[in-house]
């Protein structure tokens, strides 16, 4: 029984560290897009977000239709074919699924390129034009991630991730830099147009180099894949219209949960701009920049937690798959709830954090902005704090879903919610004067019907029952502790401190440090992690020795 324990552990311990690499990547590339936003958005301007804003609304759409679904389809089927060890249907697998985004990746960037004026009209046009090839690209690089996802291992993706940000944000500031000053003469909405068009270039350079890298690592580990398949001895090699079937309904609903699931946003924004034009008589370019503002500063800063539970997706998708695929449902529920709790320790804390300092982040990153753009992003910040926790237990929970065969339930319970969220959106907007302040309420009731249909769909699929102290109620109250502590240290310092944009930084850095050691101590006196828990993070005998030095755990 010991020895059964301890490599259960072992297992729990190996898709937490493998979703932590990922997370730490994806937060990573997160922080790295943040930055460089900063002198992008000095270069380009408000408008040039503005521009970009929408343009990129209807990119990760197409995206999301033609190639978006293929990394978390192929790492399923793929993993379950792993996991009984068909080695040869996996690689054929693989190589049907490349042909399967060569032609609908390709006929969805033809249809980006020449259908742009139709789906946005003006300027922001010419910027989705410009990210068209990116989707094609992003198709190839989804199948390649998928194929070493599905082996369990991030690390490839993880990499291949910063290389993509990285190059992305260096020839993003570049580019927009060229184009403004080669467009110097035209009038400025069309320099910010070609500047926001520099930026939609860095996206699709910093694809292609990730595409190149995986291409890189998959040609080096040819060897032991071949050596791999002559070792398979499993009976029956999959045709390749079975193979393509297999592919087509494992990314159909996969592939609709995840538009469903991701098409708020789109929506929200189509409300916001049709209604405050046509009832309140708002000026379309305003609307552009204001949204913009929302866009790029807001979500993008609430983002970034929430790359954590995409991160934990991604890692649990094929291990619950190759449990499941093997009838083992204790093992499936345990690695639900490890997944949960992993999130909910993370995603708590940050949801309050960038509540109750929300202006200071907004000021520290975004100095550029006048004071009227700082204010609004930050009250914005705030007002979707309370969506990060339910988008990363609903995209968790989608995960699940998915790697159980459930990839319909997600589709059914999105389009429930996005119905709702669409009249509180519509209403808002055309009967009160909340304005852009009406999305963060509508994305808030959006993610949290989500949260609570996926979970009923999670119980019923799995039989799994939620544990409620240890992996909501105590968090949450440590969270509030830390944030009363940090909203206190930083207001504090700032009266203490020379105004002005040191004062705020300074007081922001000490005040997010003092917040992460009190809610990390408050965490574990509460006794809401053991050491056991502690081990199976990345890095989790540092953290169990300074804990025991500092007499933090629970006996």
């Amino acid at each position: 029984m010991e020895a059964q324990s301890q490599a259960q552990s072992k297992k729990s311990s190996s898709f937490v560290k493998q979703a932590g690499i990922l997370a730490a990547a994806g937060i990573l590339c997160r922080i790295i897009g943040l930055l460089y936003r900063v002198p992008l958005t000095a270069i380009i301007g408000e408008t040039g977000n503005g521009y970009y804003a929408p343009a990129y609304r209807y990119y990760q759409m197409i995206l999301l239709i033609s190639s978006y679904s293929i990394p978390v389809a192929v790492s399923k089927v793929i993993s379950q074919r792993l996991a009984v060890r068909q080695y040869r249907n996996a690689q054929r697998i693989f190589r049907c699924s490349l042909l399967y985004v060569i032609v609908v990746g390709g006929a969805a960037s033809l249809f980006a390129f020449f259908g742009a004026d139709f789906l946005i009209p003006g300027n922001a046009a010419m910027v989705l034009r410009a990210l068209a090839p990116t989707i094609f690209f992003s198709g190839l690089l989804g199948v390649l991630r998928g194929y070493f996802q599905a082996n369990k291992t991030m690390v490839q993706t993880s990499v291949s991730q910063i290389i993509e940000q990285i190059l992305n944000a260096a020839v993003s500031i570049g580019m927009a830099w060229l184009l403004m000053s080669v467009f110097a003469q035209e009038s400025e909405s069309v320099q910010a147009a070609w500047g926001a068009v520099g930026s939609a270039v860095g996206t699709g350079a910093g694809v292609l180099i990730a595409l190149l890298f995986m291409l890189l690592v998959y040609q080096m580990n040819r060897r032991v894949i071949k050596r791999r398949q002559e070792r398979d001895r499993s009976a029956g090699v999959l045709s390749t219209g079975e193979i393509f079937k297999i592919i087509i309904f494992m990314v159909t609903p996969v592939l609709l949960s995840t538009c469903a699931y991701n098409a708020s946003s789109l929506i929200n924004q189509s409300i916001y701009i049709g209604l405050m034009q046509s009832v309140h008589s708002a000026s379309y370019e305003e609307l552009l920049t204001i949204n913009g503002i929302y866009d790029t500063q807001a979500v993008g800063l609430s983002n970034i937690p929430i790359a954590m539970a995409s991160a934990m997706a991604s890692a649990i998708l094929p291990s619950i798959a190759g449990s499941f695929e093997t009838k083992n449902k204790k093992d499936v529920n345990r690695k639900i709830h490890t997944a949960i709790k992993t999130i909910m320790l993370i995603a708590i804390p940050a949801a309050v954090g960038m509540t109750v300092l929300a202006r200071p982040i907004v000021w520290l990153l975004y100095a550029s902005l006048e004071k009227e753009s700082i204010d609004l992003a930050g009250w914005l910040l705030a007002a979707l704090g309370a969506s990060i926790v339910f988008y990363s237990l609903s995209t968790l929970s989608n995960a699940i879903l998915q790697a159980v065969g459930k990839a319909t339930l997600p589709i059914f319970n999105a389009l429930i919610a996005l119905a709702v969220q669409s009249v509180v959106a519509s209403l808002l907007v055309a009967f009160t004067d909340l304005g852009i302040y009406s999305l963060p309420v509508a994305v808030t009731v959006y993610s949290f019907l989500m949260c609570l249909l996926n979970g009923i769909s999670v119980k019923r699929a799995t039989g799994y029952r939620q544990e409620w102290i240890n992996t909501f109620l105590l968090p949450f109250w440590a969270s509030v502790l830390m944030g009363v502590v940090a909203f206190g240290i930083y207001h504090g310092l700032v009266w203490l401190l020379p105004k002005g944009y040191g004062g705020n930084a300074a007081g922001l850095v000490l005040a997010m440090i003092a917040g992460v050691f009190v809610y990390f101590a408050a965490v574990l006196k509460f006794g809401a992690m053991d050491s056991s828990e502690l081990f199976s993070l990345p890095g989790g005998k540092i953290i169990v020795k300074f804990a025991a030095k500092l007499h933090l755990l629970k006996k």
